[in-house]
């Protein structure tokens, strides 16, 4: 026989025996789980209590039945042997009896440990009783309607585990045809007295096997339903687990995590994310809060937050100051992308807040650690500067320099050296504000000190300063450095701010346990506005003159003098000159 020949025959073989195993092998192992024949042994006894139910009263009804039919008997039974007749009623009462055993049992321990046997017990005891009586009276008697009854009602009734229903049907099956065929026993009907015919068997057959296929049919169909089920439930079970851990990210994160929606409102929010904007609970953020707008301090922020959105689809490091809150207002940076459904809609905004005020705080300290160094350090440089240049200008090879010179030099390196460290220390401590190196100081001094380094700015800028500073004043507690600072700061701020030829007056009077100083120029003074944001850190007054300053000075001024414990201000009109004034405590 040729390949060709084989394969054609081998392949209708090959699919038939696949489809076979496919469709009446046994389970594999790793299916028939325990839970699974748990669940179909509660089946198998719930529904048969059922069962009972309606054996029993089927019984009964066939009971009246014959109960009736010995006093007024009926027409359809009069073929039946005389014997079978009169004693049909002893048959009913014996299976009634079963029936009633079989309840019994149900309630029992086995009748719920083991529900097949009581299965089999009790469709046996049923079909089985005529079948014995019969034989004992020497003939054979084909229940075709008691049989299909019983085998249709377990079918409907109880569709698992169709072996058991298959065991039931051969067992009647086979004690009919055997032991009737073994005894020679022929039925009590005339016209067919034999125990078979075709048409019999054919109806026996299908019936059976309809019957079983859809047992089996719904057996496989529940048992890939609990396992469908089961998959689902483990599923779930884990879904829950990665639901938990994932809450648990959302809920113990330090950035505070969220989803806004289209038109500005906040869909979902974390505790951390209230706790930046002042809140107790998550659930706060989305019931009480307003537009998102209206929570930054600058209101367009939320506009170029949806125009980055649009344009590149998500954001970072995207920073803010908002208002918390009770009012107060910190530093925020943003990290977001837009989230939209199949057809590109957009559904709601999501990401992660973090709260970057104490960096942005650091940040500020460090520019003002390195302006103030700067800035501070110019004054003296510059007045040193000029000193060596007028020096230089002179026409002879050797330059002779006086010793007050020398020493004014001297004196301004130290106190740049001073500065300098002062500084270093105030960085390195990580405060704000200013470190101080506190001794007994007497005031005149520090004034003339300054004086005498802005001397060559005071005489370029044609400046006249009279110093009207006592040396009775009493000690104060300060920081000679920073003082020095102080004045200096003031007597350049005013030079910068006039014309040439500006008249500065500096001087200091005890009031109280305090003493009062006072640096003043008759200059073209300072607007109400510009006063009350001149201590601020960065302001420029629009009068500068050809400066380079970031408008430390007077911001510096203000956290020494603090620091001191005392206060800073400045009393002026526009065209009236200045008066700036400052407190120190005596010591």
């Amino acid at each position: 026989m040729g390949k060709v020949a084989r394969m054609l025959i081998a392949t209708p073989f090959t699919t038939v025996q696949s489809w076979w195993r496919k469709t009446f092998s046994a389970p594999k192992t790793d299916e028939t789980t325990t839970l699974y024949r748990d669940w179909r042994n509660r089946f198998l006894w719930q529904r048969l209590r059922l069962w009972l139910w309606l054996a029993l009263i089927c019984l009964l009804s066939f009971t009246l039945r014959d109960i009736y039919g010995l006093f007024f008997p009926f027409a359809e039974l009069q073929k039946l042997p005389e014997e079978f007749r009169t004693q049909r009623l002893v048959i009913n009462v014996a299976m009634l009896a079963s029936i009633i055993i079989c309840f019994a049992l149900h309630k029992t321990k086995l009748g719920r440990d083991r529900p097949d046997l009581l299965f089999l017990g009790s469709s046996w005891a049923i079909s089985l009783a005529s079948q014995l009586f019969a034989t004992i009276r020497g003939f054979a008697l084909p229940e075709t309607i008691a049989w299909s009854l019983l085998f249709l009602s377990q079918a409907v009734l109880m569709p698992v585990s169709w072996i058991l229903h298959l065991l039931c049907q051969v067992g009647v099956l086979l004690y009919y045809f055997g032991v009737n065929t073994a005894l020679g026993l022929k039925t009590p009907i005339p016209e067919h007295p034999e125990l078979y015919n075709v048409t019999f068997i054919l109806y026996i057959f299908w019936f059976c096997a309809i019957c079983d296929i859809g047992v089996y049919l719904y057996d496989r169909l529940k048992r890939s339903e609990f396992y469908a089920r089961q998959e689902l439930e483990s599923a779930y079970q884990k879904l829950k687990v990665a639901e938990a851990k994932y809450r648990s990210i959302f809920e113990n994160a330090v950035e505070g995590i969220f989803q806004s929606s289209p038109d500005g409102r906040y869909i979902t929010a974390n505790p951390a994310l209230a706790r930046i904007y002042g809140y107790s609970l998550a659930e706060e953020v989305t019931a009480n809060s307003t537009f998102i707008e209206q929570l930054y301090v600058d209101p367009n922020r939320r506009a170029e937050f949806v125009r980055l959105m649009e344009k590149y689809g998500s954001i970072s490091e995207f920073e803010s100051q908002i208002y918390r809150r009770d009012g107060s207002i910190v530093w925020i940076s943003e990290k977001a992308y837009a989230v939209r459904n199949e057809q590109g809609k957009l559904l709601y905004y999501e990401g992660l807040i973090e709260d970057i005020t104490q960096r942005k705080e650091t940040e500020e300290e460090l520019r003002i650690f390195f302006h103030a160094v700067s800035h501070d350090l110019r004054n003296p440089v510059l007045g040193t500067l000029m000193v060596l240049k007028n020096l230089l200008a002179r026409p002879e090879e050797n330059i002779s320099i006086s010793r007050s010179i020398l020493e004014r030099m001297i004196q301004s390196s130290d106190r740049q050296l001073n500065l300098i460290n002062s500084l270093m220390e105030a960085h390195v401590s990580e405060m704000q504000g200013v470190v101080l190196q506190r001794q007994a100081v007497q005031l005149l001094a520090v004034v003339e000190a300054a004086i005498a380094d802005l001397e060559p700015l005071l005489e370029q800028n044609q400046a006249t300063l009279t110093n009207l500073v006592s040396a009775d004043l009493p000690l104060v507690n300060a920081d000679p450095t920073q003082l020095w600072r102080v004045f200096s700061n003031l007597i350049v701020n005013a030079l910068k701010h006039n014309a040439p030829g500006l008249l500065l007056t500096i001087n200091a009077t005890r009031k109280g346990e305090m003493i009062y100083c006072t640096v003043s120029d008759n200059g073209v003074g300072i607007s109400q506005q510009q006063s009350d944001r001149l201590f601020d850190l960065y302001f420029r007054g629009a009068s500068i003159r050809n400066s380079v300053s970031l408008g430390l000075g007077l911001y510096l001024c203000k956290q020494i003098i603090n620091a001191h414990g005392g206060e800073i201000g400045v009393n002026s009109a526009s065209d009236a000159g200045a008066t700036f004034w400052f407190t120190l405590p005596i010591n």
